[in-house]
């Protein structure tokens, strides 16, 4: 029995660890745009967002930072916060004190996957904020792109509030934090399908228009190594 849950680990990667956790902490320091971070992240790449209390209970996200060292340094990316054209882009400067959220909406993953029974081990056995991948694959349907890039994924995860892109590749499966653009976290797999969906599972083989009405042939496992 030992000899057999031994084995079922090394398939996919269903063991603890993998997901980054969600750090809480706040700005120590702020100096030629470098901030250090009274707690560091786990992961140098990880995205973070500082929240700004102006007084009186009120608080804004007011920029998005990565992690760029294992001392707690990191940089502002430039992305916007409020995805609205009616609003005003909040221009708050960071100050030393301001809150800081370590992988924010990491809870909250989008997975790509070769095939359906690959898709439904993983999403089984991580209890995440699943968005399936029919979402994803809609969005590049109506931006009229035949793969995913990084960019069209940082897109689509502030579109939808997606902390985390978990990506399985032919040899590994990998965490990309979308906002940073970087992958957080890595492990090897083995036991994937030979034979993949492309470009990756969804259940929309039957949509007519756009790239879905084109010739679909291609490798998922090449796309996937590209991200």
């Amino acid at each position: 029995m030992r000899k057999i849950a031994l084995m079922a680990l090394t398939a996919l990667p269903l063991f603890a660890g993998f997901f980054p956790a969600t750090v809480h902490t706040s700005v120590s320091t702020i100096e030629n745009g470098t901030l250090s971070l009274n707690q560091t992240f786990s992961k140098n790449g990880m995205s973070g967002i500082v929240i700004h209390n102006y007084g009186n209970g009120l608080n804004a996200i007011t920029a998005h930072i990565q992690q760029t060292s294992s001392e707690g340094n990191a940089k502002v990316i430039d992305k916007n916060i409020i995805h609205h054209n009616a609003l005003p882009s909040i221009k708050t400067a960071i100050e030393a004190g301001d809150n800081v959220v370590g992988g924010y909406l990491y809870n909250n993953v989008l997975l790509l996957a070769p095939d359906a029974s690959t898709y439904n081990k993983i999403t089984s056995s991580y209890a995440k904020n699943w968005t399936h991948p029919d979402l994803f694959a809609l969005y590049l349907e109506q931006e009229g792109e035949s793969i995913p890039t990084r960019e069209s994924l940082a897109t689509f995860a502030q579109i939808h509030q997606i902390g985390l892109v978990y990506i399985v590749r032919k040899n590994s499966a990998v965490l990309l934090d979308p906002i940073s653009g970087k992958i957080v976290s890595e492990k090897s797999v083995s036991k994937v399908p030979t034979t993949a969906q492309y470009p990756f599972y969804m259940h929309l083989d039957e949509i007519k228009t756009g790239w879905f009405s084109k010739d679909t042939k291609g490798n998922y496992y090449q796309i996937m190594e590209s991200l």
